[in-house]
């Protein structure tokens, strides 16, 4: 039942200020209307004290005050509406739609809060989603259900690189290509990145199965809250309802941080680490969490969360706690960045750890998990080897050494590096990588099975 204030104290910016009030609800929903504009605002209730409550404004309170505001308590947390049309669309933080295709009708709205997936009756994530990108494909494999971060820094092409997934990820298996579709959610971003991104789906033709949740920077901070939990809803509509492999793309969850850091200030609370708030870690672990499998059900969300940590610090707090959440992480290189190479992907520091149950003879090919192993094990000792050319020179080196050194530098060059516009298949991928390998010694490859070098090297 709709529940009308009784007393309007305050408005303090996008805070509204209620009191005499019973049986109002944390996160219920609330319909504001300016009565000198008609214009009719979206709040949610973000604090409770005895009979008073706290409303966050979704929009600009900019000429709102005490004497001119309707409020009405709906009754209900926030929901929008999804249907299978929503493919192909452009809808705000908030989930209403910004393209020309007006509003979307259905006759069931969905909580954005999402209903928490039994751990039970979670399927264990396999099977691969090929990026077309080398660096992630061979070593660091995207597994079907998986939440596998981008870890970035100003300045680096994070942007290119999420664009560059959406127009190539696919599902080996998916039977037909209606079976596979992405959630782009973008947080805080200007408007000609929000174009990049748009522009670039459109002229790679794969609009038809993308949905789009944008929240730019000039909009409300509450609707940067918001915008990934609608994008989630929408993701695991497709998936478990339309039994669709959804792959979720957000960008970027430091926007996200900082939203929730300037909320809880407002709200008075005591600040943790950096200032942001005490519950910043199970608020992430709530998003993150919602990606996964059901046991029985067609149908899987798998995420890619994008961050860029401030002054390149893997220790942030919001880096630091996506860590624990999520199953490894994509780290891009400043260095590789500095010498041209696209996309400048740290091999190293970057991991998949579901990568061992998605590959090999019966999802990408048999030789796949001793090709990474040796990858890694070989361009870790080129790394090795660079530092000791920088002290007694690269001529002093053994043949050997002098090998690894020209491993990394075509590793680097022309298996990490490739243009925006490539794709690489699976199978071209590891072809390429024993094209690489083959320029070491075949006695020097011992991360990889003797039948397998025999057969491929």
């Amino acid at each position: 039942m709709k529940k009308e204030y009784l007393r309007l104290d305050n408005v303090d910016g996008s805070l509204i200020q209620l009191s005499g009030l019973h049986r109002v609800r944390y996160g219920e929903i609330v319909s504001i209307t300016n009565r000198d504009t008609k214009e009719i605002l979206v709040g949610r209730v973000i604090g409770i004290n005895d009979d008073a409550a706290t409303v966050q404004v979704f929009g600009e309170s900019m000429g709102v005050s005490t004497e001119n505001l309707n409020v009405v308590f709906e009754g209900r947390p926030f929901e929008i509406p999804l249907s299978p049309e929503i493919l192909g669309r452009r809808f705000s933080g908030i989930g209403r739609a910004i393209d020309k295709g007006g509003p979307v009708y259905s006759d069931k709205f969905y909580n954005v809060n999402g209903q928490p997936m039994n751990p039970v009756a979670r399927e264990y994530p396999r099977n691969f989603i090929q990026t077309g990108i080398r660096g992630i494909d061979s070593v660091m494999t995207l597994i079907r259900g998986q939440k596998l971060p981008i870890f970035s820094g100003a300045g680096l092409p994070h942007n290119e690189l999420a664009a560059q997934i959406v127009r190539q990820a696919n599902v080996s298996d998916a039977g037909e290509s209606g079976d596979f579709a992405v959630v782009f959610c973008g947080m805080g971003l200007k408007r000609e990145v929000a174009s990049f991104f748009t522009d670039s789906f459109m002229e790679a033709g794969v609009m038809d199965k993308v949905v789009i949740y944008m929240n730019y920077a000039d909009d409300p901070i509450m609707e940067r809250i918001i915008a990934p939990k609608c994008a989630l809803t929408a993701a695991e509509y497709l998936a478990f309802e339309q039994h669709k492999h959804v792959l979720v793309i957000m960008t970027d969850m430091t926007s996200y941080g900082e939203s929730l850091r300037e909320v809880s200030s407002q709200q008075q609370e005591v600040p943790s680490r950096k200032g942001y708030p005490g519950y910043l870690y199970s608020d992430l672990a709530a998003i993150y969490e919602r990606a996964g499998m059901i046991k029985g059900v067609k149908g899987s969300v798998t995420l890619i969360p994008i961050l860029t940590m401030p002054s390149d610090d893997i220790t942030h707090p919001i880096p630091d706690l996506t860590g624990y959440i999520t199953e490894g992480q994509i780290v891009l290189s400043r260095d590789l960045h500095g010498q041209g190479i696209y996309p400048p992907i740290n091999i190293l520091d970057s991991l998949s750890r579901l990568m061992k149950d998605g590959i090999g003879a019966d999802y990408t090919r048999e030789d796949h998990s001793d090709v990474s192993a040796q990858l890694f094990a070989s361009y870790s000792r080129c790394i090795e080897v660079r530092s000791l050319a920088q002290i007694i020179g690269e001529e002093e080196l053994s043949e050997g050494d002098q090998k690894l050194l020209e491993f990394g530098r075509r590793f680097e060059n022309e298996f990490i590096g490739q243009d925006f516009n490539e794709s690489s298949a699976i199978g071209q991928t590891l072809d390429k990588a024993w094209e690489l390998l083959r320029t070491l010694p075949k006695d020097s490859l011992v991360r990889v099975d003797p039948k397998i070098l025999e057969k491929y090297y």
